[in-house]
Parts: structure tokens; sequence; C-alpha cells
């Protein structure tokens, strides 16, 4: 894993990008530069780990799916997540090259990731890091989505199996839709913060 090669390929894809050696280090930057801001959140084990929801919501208006507001149903949330001034989310697969990968089931990752707000953070632990664009979307076919259906307790042959991806019609299957980062998208800033430690799937 080359992590400088990594960095200068998503400054010249057009993102911020920031590295940190610890997740509470990056926790810390990311408290300290979102301020007074209503925040949307796609589920992402990494953010979990880092507790941003926590240390967020103390001076920010939150939604998080994970969260549900009174009153308030999953999607409901999610919905509301994509109005938001901030969105943040994780990517399931990086590619030196500087393309990110992302596979979804509900699909509100991903399209909060994509247009409307101020800014997005994609918080990536370096686990996530394949050498070339292919290895990263392998990986998050075969190691993020087995993974994260385990997690959910899903029935799908991958989260049963624990090895790869079975291109499965479960009605649980959670890689139904796939998006490439080949760019920043245009007219939103973006960040990527990058943590130097094993984050999520």
């Amino acid at each position: 894993m080359d992590l400088q090669k990594t960095i200068d390929a998503l400054k010249g894809k057009g993102y911020e990008v920031s590295c940190f050696r610890t997740g509470e280090e990056a926790a810390a930057y990311i408290d300290g530069n979102v301020d007074k801001k209503t925040i949307g959140f796609g589920d992402s084990e990494s953010m979990i780990s880092m507790k941003l929801y926590d240390l967020l919501s103390k001076h920010n208006e939150v939604y998080d799916p994970k969260h549900p507001r009174m009153g308030m149903d999953f999607y409901a949330t999610a919905r509301q997540c994509l109005l938001t001034d901030v969105f943040f989310t994780s990517v399931n697969g990086l590619a030196e090259t500087g393309e990110m990968v992302n596979i979804d089931g509900t699909g509100n990752r991903i399209a909060g990731s994509l247009f409307g707000h101020e800014k997005v953070y994609f918080v990536v632990g370096t686990n996530k890091i394949m050498p070339t664009l292919e290895e990263a979307v392998w990986r998050a076919r075969n190691v993020a989505g087995p993974m994260n259906a385990a997690r959910h307790g899903y029935k799908t042959p991958c989260a049963l199996r624990q090895d790869h991806c079975y291109d499965c019609k479960s009605p649980d299957r959670i890689c139904c839709g796939q998006m490439i980062y080949y760019q920043k998208m245009r007219f939103m800033e973006m960040e990527v913060v990058l943590v130097q430690e094993s984050l999520g799937f």
C-alpha cells in the first residue's frame, strides 16, 4: 500500500485530503472543523468506531439512520440526510490511483455522497486501499459486502459463508448498486480523511 501515491492521486482528482495516524486524531480534526451545521450520516462502521455521532451531535444537528429521531424511522431519517449542509460516509474500496468505490443496498449512502451538500467527507481507513481500481472493486464486492451483510445479520450467501460475492437474488442483498468515484463531483467540496488504521469494512 503506497499511501503517498494515494494522497497525490486523490489531490490530482480534485479532493481535499487530510491524513491522520489514528481515528481519534481524525475525529478531533473533524470535530474542530464542522460546527453549527446540519449533518447527514451514511451507514459506516468506520464512523461508528470513531464515535463521530457522539462528538458532532454536541454542537451540530445530526441526522443518522442509526439514531432515528422521535417520530422518524430509518427512511425518514435517511431522506433528511440528503438535505443537510454536510454529509459523512466512508467507501468500501480506494485505489492507489485515486478512484473510490462504494456498494449500497438501499441507496442512501451513495445518493448522499453525490449532490446537494456544501461538503462531503469520506472517512477512510488505510485497510481500504488497493493498488488498482479493479482490485478496489473486487474488495468492495468480496470483502466489504460479505462483512457488512454479516454485521446486519442478513441471510445472504456471502454473509453465511463469509467468502465472496455470489451475485445473489436475496431480498437482503446489500450490493444492489455500485458507485465508482472517478473524480470529485463538480460544484461541491469533497474531502477524503485518511486514517492510518484498519477501520470498518
